[in-house]
This record gives structure tokens, C-alpha cells and sequence, in this order.
């Protein structure tokens, strides 16, 4: 596999914005003002550490793209050939709105707990830095009007799974740590934000599943559609919509079996068993979206139609 360091940060750079992202859209969404500076939802340093992660592995994305396409190595990167990525693509201008959008970021999470407009200002400029990654992919290469309506369908694609995989790392991070360090409040608000993230939670799975149809076709092209299964990104793909029907089955699950659960488990005041069965739930649907996640780093380097034929 030629491509492993750009697949593995690719991997890595999807991971962290969108991580980073869907937390802090899930406490403007899911949590009160008083709740987001109350504990329930630390996201002081979280935010702080995705974001500078998220600065490296961009400057890292960028010389092992340089590398890629020059087929030198990572540590011998032709400046020169470096500065005219960045200066004369799309793939480079890109970039530079990304890593803007990143300090600003950086600089948001330092104040996210003193005032409401740096938390505002660090999902606002998350999200560019999201969205200025389809220019490293398949929509960055598609021309024409077609080309705009993918990269419009593939912004919406990314902050749509976003929303979904950073509400399931919100929960993470109230529920992932010993029963007996929860407080009741944190129980409370997490079922609470249950049904609340079950709706918006709704959205993005419907807008992931329409985006994604969209993405495919001006990928692939109708024409081929049927023969898609015989190449490797199709059967990467095939792979994925395997995983992302396995969310939405955990996904179901959670929303009408373990919240009604933890609704009764609160009222008997005995929550652990059902927080305890949230906890697996939340493992094995996050487990499930950071192996789509690689799947995508994967198969954004594959030509799709390479392996197909006319």
C-alpha cells in the first residue's frame, strides 16, 4: 500500500476534526448554557488538544501529499515543489483556509469556558477546516457543475457525520469512566441529551444517506453503478455501508431500548446496569464509525473506475 502515510493521516485528520466538531455541537445543542461550564461535558482541554492535533497532522497532511505526488519521501520534500502546491491548487488553497481556520480554532478552545462566543467560534471554525477537506479527495477532481454539487454534497456529508460520530464521543466522555464517579446531575443530563441527540441524530443519518447516494453517483457515474462491486473501492465501499447500517441497527437499539431503560433505572435509583449497557452500546457504534472513518482515508486515494473498465 503506496499510500499508508497519507491514508493513515487522512485517518487521523478526519478523526480529530470531526471528533472535535461534533463535541462542541452536541454541547450547543444537547446542553444548557449553565450545563456547559458546569463539568458535566469537560471540553476545556478535549478541545484544546484536538485542535492543535489538528494543526500538526494538517502540516504533516500537506508534506506527505507533496511526497505522494512526487514519489520522494516524506522527509525529503522538495521545497520548491512544496511552495507551489500551496501556492498555485486548489488542494493548496485549501489548505491554507484550513490551517487559518485551525489557529482560530486553537485560539477559540483557550476561552471556550469564559464566554459562549469563542465555544460558537471554535464549531464555526471546525467546521471550515471540515469542510475544506473535500478538496483533498474525489470532489476536489470533479469538474463542471457536477463537480460543485459534489464538494456541496460532500460538506454536507462530512459535518452530517460529524454531528453523529461527535455525539457519540460526547457520551463517551460523560459515561466511559467508573459508575461510581458519575453524578446523579451527569445521569440526568445524559439521558436527557439522549432523547435530544435521537432527533438530531435523525437529521444527520437521513442527510449522511442522501449526501452519500449523491457522493457515488458523481463518483462513479449511473452508467457504471452496476459494476461498481468489481472494483477495490467498491468493495471498500460495500464494506462501509455494511458498518453504517451496523450504527444504525446500535443506533435503533439505543434510542428504543437502553434510553427507556435508563429512564426506568434513574426512577429506581439503581442506574449503573443500564449505563453500563450504554457504555457497550457506545463502544461498538464508535468502533464501528472510527472503521468508516478508515475506510474513507482509504478509498479517497483508489481511482474508483480503475479497476472497472469502460
Amino acid at each position: 500500500m503506496d499510500n499508508l502515510p497519507v491514508i493513515v493521516i487522512r485517518f487521523a485528520l478526519y478523526a480529530d476534526l470531526m471528533v472535535l466538531a461534533g463535541m462542541v455541537a452536541f454541547s450547543v445543542y444537547a446542553l444548557t448554557a449553565r450545563e456547559r461550564n458546569s463539568g458535566i461535558l469537560p471540553l476545556a482541554t478535549p478541545s484544546l488538544i484536538l485542535a492543535l492535533a489538528g494543526f500538526a497532522v494538517s502540516g504533516l497532511g500537506m508534506l506527505a501529499l507533496t511526497a505522494s505526488m512526487t514519489g520522494s519521501s516524506i522527509w525529503s520534500v522538495d521545497g520548491e515543489v512544496l511552495r507551489e502546491i500551496i501556492g498555485e491548487s486548489a488542494i493548496g488553497t485549501a489548505w491554507i483556509v484550513r490551517m487559518a481556520a485551525l489557529a482560530v480554532a486553537t485560539m477559540s478552545a483557550f476561552a471556550i469556558n469564559r464566554t459562549d462566543k469563542a465555544r460558537y467560534a471554535l464549531l464555526a471554525s471546525t467546521s471550515l477546516a471540515i469542510a475544506t477537506l473535500v478538496w483533498t479527495g474525489h470532489a476536489g477532481a470533479t469538474e463542471g457543475w457536477i463537480g460543485t454539487v459534489h464538494r456541496s454534497s460532500d460538506i454536507v456529508h462530512m459535518l452530517a457525520a460529524s454531528v453523529w460520530l461527535g455525539g457519540i464521543a460526547a457520551f463517551g466522555r460523560i459515561l466511559l469512566r467508573p459508575v461510581t464517579a458519575i453524578s446523579g446531575a451527569q445521569i440526568a443530563v445524559a439521558h436527557r441529551a439522549l432523547n435530544q441527540f435521537s432527533r438530531i441524530g435523525a437529521l444527520a443519518v437521513g442527510l449522511v444517506v442522501v449526501t452519500g447516494i449523491i457522493n457515488c453517483l458523481a463518483v462513479v457515474g449511473f452508467p457504471h453503478f452496476s459494476r461498481l462491486p468489481l472494483s477495490a473501492y467498491g468493495k471498500l465501499l460495500i464494506i462501509k455501508l455494511l458498518l453504517v447500517g451496523a450504527m444504525l441497527a446500535i443506533a435503533g437499539v439505543n434510542r428504543w431500548r437502553l434510553t427507556p431503560a435508563l429512564e426506568v433505572a434513574i426512577g429506581n435509583n439503581d442506574p449503573a446496569s443500564a449505563i453500563i449497557r450504554l457504555r457497550w452500546s457506545l463502544l461498538a457504534e464508535g468502533s464501528a464509525a472510527f472503521a468508516i472513518l478508515a475506510l474513507v482515508a482509504w478509498f479517497g486515494t483508489l481511482e474508483p473506475l480503475a479497476d472497472i473498465g469502460s
